[in-house]
């Protein structure tokens, strides 16, 4: 996938959302503050069909624990989307720019296959 047409999909995201909320007049409880919380409450959601897996990974999962996982991916996808509308971020820009900061922080020589914070790797 091209970066314009990534770019496009959240924009087509965005407005999907806002049109959701605009017909159900919610916008006046959508607060950065409110938002952020109900963010915070589906990423937590999301941590429930792992709660008490050997491992976690997808081949200990049913149907049911896989659809609510999507569910709650897509949840946290839309609080985030609609924080970053009612905050002007550009999502896909601000990416970009974590990333770059991301890569000088985690240079892929010196990190490559070490799981550290970037504050534990000597200079």
């Amino acid at each position: 996938m091209k970066k314009s047409e990534l770019r496009n999909e959240l924009v087509e995201l965005r407005e999907l959302v806002r049109q959701f909320v605009g017909e159900r007049d919610w916008d006046k409880f959508h607060t950065p503050k409110n938002l952020a919380t109900a963010l915070s409450v589906e990423a937590s959601e999301l941590l429930e069909p792992f709660q008490w897996l050997v491992s976690g990974d997808k081949s200990e999962l049913d149907e049911a624990k896989l659809t609510a996982i999507r569910h709650e991916m897509a949840d946290v996808l839309v609080y985030l989307v609609r924080l970053a509308d009612k905050m002007d971020v550009d999502l896909f820009q601000a990416v970009l720019e974590k990333m770059a900061l991301n890569r000088a922080k985690y240079p892929a020589d010196k990190v490559r296959g070490d799981s550290r914070k970037y504050s534990e790797y000597e200079d």
